[in-house]
C-alpha cells in the first residue's frame, strides 16, 4: 500500500512538473506582445522549469539541426566581442545570445499537440494587440510617422515584426489547417489593418512575400490572388498608408535615402574589419567616421539590414555562420513540410522568408522581442514532430 502511494504521488509530482513547466511557457509566449519584462520573468522561470525537468529525467540536450550553427553564431558573436574596440561593452550586448536557449527549450516542452496550443496562444494574443494598434491610430491619434501604432510594446518597428509574424502563424492556419480555421480568418482582418497602420515597410515587405510562399507551397496558381490583395489594401487604405506606399518607390525618400547610405557605411566598415568586425554595439561609435555626405542622420544604432550589420558589427565569418544557420533552417523546414508536417512547417517557413525579406531594411535579428517570438515560431514544427514521453502525453491531454 505504501509503495503504491509512493509511485502515484510520484507520478503525480512529475505531472505537475510537466504541466507547470508547459503552462510558463504559453504565458511566456503570450507576454512577449505585451511586456518584455514579463516575458523576461517568464522566460526565466520556465528555463529554471525546463532544467529541473531535464536533470529529474537525466536527459541529454536535444535541439534541432539547425541549433547547430546557431550555437557557432554566438562563438563567433563572442570572438567579435573580445577585438571589439571596447570588449565590456561587446559581452554585454552579448546577453542576447543567451536567447538561443529557447530553442531546445521549445523543441523539448512543446512535443506533440503542445506545438498548436502555443500557436493559439501567440495568434490570440496578436488579435488582441491588433485591436489596441488599431484603437491607437483611431482614437489615441498615432497616425503619423512620428508616433505610430505600437501596441503594448514600446516601439513601433518591435511591434509590427511580431505582427508580421503572427501573420504568418494565422496564414499558416487558414491555408494549410485541417480544423480550426474559423478563429484564425476572423482576426487576420484586425491583423493586417493594424499592420498596415504601422506605416512599417519592411513589415509589409516581410509580409507580402510570406503569405506569396504560403501560397506557393499550397498552389502556385494562388499566388495571382497576390497582387489583387496589395492592389485592394492600396484602394481601402487611409491617405497616410498609401502615401507611405508609394514613398516606397520615391528615390528622395530621406529613409531610402539613408539606408543607401547605412549600405556604404556597412561595406567600409567591412572592408576595414574583415575578420571580426568593429564588435557588438560598436557601430555607433565609428558611424560617424564612416558617414557619407548624402547620409540624413548623423547617428544611428544599427544598419538597418541584417546580413549588412553582421558583417561590419561580428565580421564575415560570423555573416557566413548565420546564412549557414538560415540555410539549415530553411532546409530542414522544407524536409519536414515534404515528409506531410505541412502546417506548422509551412508557419515556420513563411516566418524565415518575413525575417529574410524584412531583415534587408531593417535589424529586426537584433530586437530581442522579436528574436524570442522568431526562434520560438520555428522551433515549434520540429518540437511538433517529436513523440511526447508517457507522463508528458498525460500531461497534455489534461492541460
Amino acid at each position: 500500500m505504501s509503495t503504491t502511494t509512493m509511485s502515484v504521488t510520484g507520478t503525480s509530482a512529475e505531472i505537475s512538473l510537466e504541466r507547470v513547466t508547459f503552462w510558463l511557457l504559453l504565458c511566456f509566449v503570450a507576454a512577449l506582445q505585451m511586456s518584455i519584462a514579463a516575458a523576461n520573468v517568464l522566460l526565466a522561470m520556465t528555463f529554471v522549469c525546463w532544467v529541473a525537468m531535464q536533470v529529474r529525467d537525466r536527459a541529454s540536450l536535444a535541439a534541432p539541426a539547425f541549433f547547430v550553427p546557431l550555437v557557432a553564431y554566438a562563438v563567433a558573436t563572442l570572438i567579435s566581442s573580445a577585438f571589439s574596440f571596447e570588449p565590456r561593452t561587446s559581452f554585454i550586448d552579448d546577453k542576447q545570445l543567451v536567447l538561443f536557449a529557447i530553442v531546445p527549450m521549445v523543441f523539448d516542452i512543446a512535443r506533440g499537440r503542445r506545438a498548436t496550443a502555443v500557436i493559439d496562444v501567440l495568434v490570440s494574443v496578436g488579435a488582441a494587440s491588433a485591436a489596441y494598434g488599431i484603437i491607437q491610430y483611431a482614437v489615441l491619434h498615432y497616425d503619423n510617422l512620428g508616433r505610430r501604432p505600437e501596441g503594448a510594446l514600446t516601439h513601433y518597428m518591435t511591434y509590427s515584426g511580431i505582427l508580421m509574424l503572427v501573420v504568418c502563424a494565422a496564414s499558416g492556419r487558414l491555408i494549410f489547417g485541417a480544423r480550426d480555421r474559423v478563429w484564425p480568418a476572423l482576426v487576420m482582418p484586425a491583423l493586417i489593418v493594424a499592420l498596415a497602420l504601422t506605416l512599417t515597410r519592411n513589415a509589409w515587405i516581410g509580409t507580402s512575400i510570406a503569405v506569396a510562399t504560403l501560397f506557393l507551397l499550397k498552389d502556385f496558381r494562388l499566388v495571382a490572388l497576390a497582387p489583387f490583395a496589395v492592389a485592394s489594401l492600396f484602394f481601402l487604405a487611409p491617405a497616410s498608408v498609401t502615401d507611405r506606399m508609394t514613398s516606397t518607390f520615391g528615390s528622395k525618400d530621406p529613409a531610402t535615402q539613408d539606408r543607401i547610405a547605412m549600405l556604404d557605411i556597412g561595406a567600409h566598415i567591412t572592408r576595414d574589419f574583415p575578420l571580426t568586425g568593429v564588435g557588438p554595439n560598436m557601430v555607433p561609435r565609428v558611424y560617424a567616421k564612416y558617414r557619407p555626405d548624402y547620409a540624413v542622420n548623423k547617428v544611428n544604432p544599427h544598419l538597418h539590414n541584417v546580413p549588412v550589420q553582421i558583417m561590419a558589427e561580428r565580421g564575415i565569418p560570423a555573416l557566413l555562420v548565420w546564412c549557414a544557420f538560415v540555410g539549415t533552417l530553411f532546409v530542414s523546414l522544407l524536409r519536414l513540410f515534404r515528409s506531410g508536417e505541412h502546417q506548422l512547417a509551412a508557419t515556420g517557413i513563411a516566418a524565415v522568408v518575413a525575417m529574410i525579406a524584412a531583415g534587408l531594411f531593417e535589424y529586426n535579428f537584433g530586437d530581442s522581442e522579436f528574436l524570442m517570438t522568431f526562434l520560438v515560431l520555428v522551433t515549434l514544427p520540429f518540437a511538433a514532430a517529436r513523440d511526447a514521453t508517457p507522463a508528458r502525453a498525460a500531461a497534455a491531454d489534461r492541460a
